[in-house]
């Protein structure tokens, strides 16, 4: 057989899963977008950002701005993390979990229409208790805040979120569809454990070593005290609202109506940072100071949305980040000085 036939007899060459990937238009618009929100911030910033950060004190303008290109970088290495601890399972496809393409877009448009309508119920619900505005972190979330946050802010907070994007599309689409279709099923609960335990220790470390390690600063006692108090307000202020809104409702819809899991980890990504638009760091005071916090608004939650939205569509299982990257790390480990703070432990 001549070299020419043994090369025709061969089976085609499978296309290289990078090059599919940046060949997307949704990823080519990320990119772009990206880069050009790190060359807005330096064209508007003029070597100052205006945001109410207290833990970024002593930074230079450059750190501050590297900061979020670095969260970026982990989590893409996360997100390949996550894809090596899941090459081997079954994967689900989740996108055939929604309804019908008409049926998901109409879905689809109503959840948002309510999400937004749920973010301005919290600015007015907040205002009105004289409070901050509620978003989906508590003023102090990360960042810690020089304001005054009492104790019935934090329950408020809480139950607002828990009831509106938790509670009330729980109760609304767990009518119509099966735990398995809203993503609350585990398909292999071995592997979601696996998955859970690996990201969980990688991202705890990162988070230690880069974002914040005043936990070890806590006396016993405030930890004994702090710790579970803590879970317990971000579980369910943040965490469970995430799970139920975006990844059982929104992200099987986004994988419908796309067909591509690149674009809905992206629009997962989008849309859990549109939900942090009242958090209490962003200034909304001049227009330069809006621009700038809209830009980082993005650059802060777009990459962690990633990663919570890649974990469901890898196992299929919603539960998965929100042990593995939300409830334990970040929130209980740093966010617990405050909490520690605000309740005076």
């Amino acid at each position: 057989m001549s070299q020419a036939q043994v090369e025709s007899a061969a089976p085609p060459r499978r296309p290289s899963w990078f090059r599919g990937l940046i060949t997307q238009r949704s990823v080519q618009i990320a990119v772009v977008a990206w880069v050009a929100g790190n060359v807005a911030v330096i064209v508007l910033a003029g070597g100052h950002l205006p945001f109410h950060q207290p833990s970024t004190h002593g930074e230079s303008f450059a750190q501050r701005v590297l900061s979020p290109n670095l969260t970026m970088v982990e989590v893409l290495l996360l997100i390949a993390l996550t894809f090596g601890l899941t090459r081997r399972r079954v994967v689900p496809d989740v996108g055939d979990r929604a309804p019908e393409r008409r049926q998901a877009a109409r879905e689809t448009a109503w959840t948002v229409l309510y999400g937004i309508a749920g973010l301005m119920g919290g600015f007015v619900v907040g205002k009105a208790f004289g409070f901050h505005p509620i978003s989906f972190h508590l003023t102090g979330t990360l960042y810690g805040s020089d304001d005054v946050v009492t104790p019935t802010e934090v329950w408020v907070w809480a139950a607002y979120n828990f009831v509106v994007f938790a509670v009330a599309p729980y109760l609304y689409f767990r009518r119509r569809y099966t735990a398995e279709q809203l993503n609350l099923k585990s398909s292999n609960l071995r592997a979601d454990v696996k998955v859970i335990v690996v990201i969980l220790v990688v991202e705890s470390v990162v988070e230690i070593l880069g974002l914040s390690s005043a936990i070890f600063g806590l006396a016993p006692r405030q930890l004994l005290a702090g710790v579970p108090l803590t879970f317990v307000v971000y579980f369910f202020g943040t965490v469970l609202p995430t799970m139920i809104f975006i990844q059982c409702v929104l992200v099987p819809r986004f994988k419908r109506l796309t067909g591509s899991t690149a674009t809905t980890v992206l629009l997962g990504g989008i849309t859990y940072a549109l939900l942090h638009c009242f958090d209490g760091w962003l200034a909304f005071d001049t227009t330069r100071a809006t621009a700038l916090s809209l830009i980082f608004l993005m650059f802060q939650y777009v990459g962690p949305g990633m990663i919570k939205t890649v974990l469901t569509l890898r196992t299929g299982n919603a539960w998965v980040h929100a042990w593995a990257y939300h409830a334990i790390a970040p929130h209980t480990l740093a966010d617990t000085p405050n909490i520690v703070k605000i309740f005076q432990l």
